[in-house]
């Protein structure tokens, strides 16, 4: 598989892009995932003409309205150059299977933001390149660079850039409503694991060759929005008992004792999910079912990411 194009906020690279001249290069997002993203960089700070280094900027309230302006410099007011730059760049974002924030950033913050407020601050705002970059992009999966230390939001980004990856494989190789149906099938298992699935096949269950451009843009705008809530150790276990249930002709009461013991010691919290499902593919390796080796609930992205190690 070739490396997936991911935006990312050039300092997150070691750009010296910051407003100091430095950067805050992440050796995880360098190592781990650069083996597997095609890292596109953007810092929208310099690109709308800020420079290197340069007087730093921040959030404020303005009459109910965030502003971004400068601290020592309060007539310096970038909003507007920041949110047409987003959407200068909407056709190169279009492009992209993820995007990768700099947190705290008043320009690419995703998420609590300083705004300040006279001489108070809460944490309520979103950078304004990063809300309008999101506003125009819905499909993207965002993540910040601080959030994917914790390994259940790092998970589910990266699970959401694969799940975007391959729809717009498909769409590539040209959409037909056979296409989308064995698309839903084989992430169906992954569904189950964050919601409910049903309403998404009862959308499906009506696509013809005149609606399916109709439905898929429905089907992908809930799917990468149902993706979003992080998936549980409550449905990880639904999806386990449903897929041993694919093997109750085929394990022998010893085998089905084991791995029964294997999901309830993964549901008390004993073992990460890893377990469980390698047990599973090894008695599908002995038993293969071909609804369940064309899923990709066991196999969501490359084994050497070791995502799941710690779920």
């Amino acid at each position: 598989m070739k490396k997936i194009p991911i935006g990312i906020s050039g300092c997150l690279l070691g750009q010296n892009v910051r407003f100091d001249g430095g950067h805050k290069r992440d050796a995880y997002i360098t190592g781990t995932l650069s083996e597997y993203f095609d890292f596109q960089s953007f810092c929208p700070e310099v690109e709308i003409g800020l420079g290197t280094p340069r007087l730093t900027i921040h959030l404020v309230k303005v009459d109910g309205a965030l502003h971004c302006v400068g601290i020592k410099d309060p007539e310096l007011d970038v909003t507007d150059r920041l949110r047409h730059h987003a959407e200068h760049q909407k056709d190169l974002h279009a492009d992209l299977c993820g995007y990768i924030l700099k947190n705290n950033s008043p320009s690419c913050g995703m998420d609590r933001v300083k705004v300040y407020d006279g001489k108070q601050f809460s944490k309520e705002g979103v950078g304004i390149y990063a809300q309008e970059m999101m506003r125009l992009n819905p499909l993207l999966p965002v993540e910040e660079e601080g959030r994917l230390g914790d390994a259940g939001l790092r998970e589910n980004f990266i699970q959401r850039v694969y799940v975007l990856y391959r729809w717009k494989q498909m769409l590539t190789e040209g959409l037909t409503p056979s296409g989308l149906t064995h698309f839903h099938a084989r992430h169906k298992l992954i569904i189950m694991s964050h919601d409910n699935y049903r309403d998404m096949g009862q959308l499906l269950a009506g696509v013809t060759k005149v609606n399916v451009v109709n439905v898929a843009e429905q089907y992908i705008l809930q799917l990468m929005s149902t993706l979003k809530k992080v998936a549980n150790r409550k449905n990880h276990v639904n999806v386990l008992q449903h897929i041993q249930g694919y093997l109750k002709k085929d394990l022998a009461a010893d085998d089905k004792a084991e791995l029964c013991e294997v999901i309830e010691r993964y549901r008390n919290g004993y073992i990460p999910l890893i377990v469980p499902i390698t047990l599973l593919k090894h008695h599908f390796r002995k038993s293969p079912d071909p609804y369940i080796e064309d899923s990709y609930y066991m196999s969501p992205y490359p084994q050497e990411l070791q995502l799941i190690n710690r779920l």
